[in-house]
């Protein structure tokens, strides 16, 4: 069976590739310029041209859409519908099974632990468009035009992220060059953080599944939800820094909004720093008999694997 990963020089595919390889799988890498892999086959395609992603799909028993786009509303709001459109259909056109790894942004502000159960109401724009796409698979799947599920993940972390994530820059990333590390908004509210290796290893145990396709799943993620305070605290431990953070409050992100185009799209996003972001994985947890693994050991590996590039 070939497995194809849509999105190839992404944070997750760059530790999904060495699970694929380790399980003797077939591997196809697509992205505007995928790196060369010893042993791998590479395609370079456009994911908004339908005819470059029906080639790349081509063949394929299993397809990962792992793309990440530039966090800005327009270009999401231009570029996600017509991508999800056309990977939904060259699948159906090579009677592949897709795997969608997601995000969380389409429940909005929830009180109390998100699951699978969760409704949809984004409180962002980008929550509307993460909504969206999701709806449109979810109706194909239902519908039984496809062959699909939705992997969904907390905010992340770990080897393969590094300094490309949020907690990576804010955090991983200062503390590691001797720096303060930051917060937005609070550092107070629970938060919940999927290590990148779990993540990987999950979406490959679900390709072996065929009972898993038709549903969605909260990617294995380590519990109880700290406190930004306790999360960086055990970053500060391992790097010997002292455990010391700055709070960027929230009119200062406000005014700096003004004039900074990231600190604009981070802006509506905020609600995730001010209340309790809990993700509830049990159900994979469950079903596959999977521990995640504890955040002190991510933390540890995380560090391990930024100092090593």
């Amino acid at each position: 069976m070939l497995h194809t990963i849509l999105g190839a020089n992404g944070s997750i595919a760059s530790e999904l590739l060495p699970i694929l390889l380790q399980h003797n799988e077939n591997v196809r890498l697509v992205s505007r310029n995928p790196k060369p892999v010893d042993g791998v086959e590479t395609v370079a395609a456009d994911a908004t041209n339908y005819e470059q992603v029906l080639k790349a799909v081509e063949g394929s028993g299993i397809v990962y859409l792992l793309i990440g786009l530039e966090y800005k509303i327009e270009v999401w709001r231009e570029q996600w519908p017509k991508i999800m459109q056309y990977v939904i259909n060259a699948c159906k056109a090579t009677n592949a099974k897709l795997i969608f790894f997601d995000n969380v942004y389409m429940y909005g502000k929830v009180s109390g632990p998100m699951t699978e159960e969760t409704p949809f109401k984004p409180v962002s724009k980008k929550g509307q468009v993460r909504a969206a796409i999701a709806t449109m698979l979810l109706n194909e799947m239902k519908a039984g035009n496809i062959k699909a599920l939705i992997a969904r993940a907390a905010d992340f972390y770990g080897p393969g992220a590094g300094a490309k994530s949020v907690i990576g820059v804010l955090a991983f990333d200062k503390l590691l060059h001797n720096k303060t590390p930051q917060v937005m908004a609070s550092a107070k509210p629970l938060h919940s953080y999927t290590y990148t290796k779990d993540a990987a290893e999950a979406l490959y145990i679900l390709s072996q599944h065929e009972e898993a396709f038709g549903e969605t799943w909260h990617l294995p993620t380590a519990s109880p939800a700290l406190s930004s305070i306790d999360f960086i605290n055990m970053i500060a431990e391992e790097t010997g820094m002292l455990p010391k953070i700055q709070t960027i409050p929230k009119f200062v992100i406000s005014i700096t909004a003004l004039f900074n185009s990231l600190m604009r799209e981070l802006k509506e996003m905020l609600y995730q720093n001010e209340y309790d972001y809990v993700f509830d994985s049990s159900k994979f947890e469950k079903t596959f008999n999977y521990i995640p693994t504890p955040y002190r050991k991510g933390i540890k590996e995380t560090l391990e694997w930024m100092r090593n590039q």
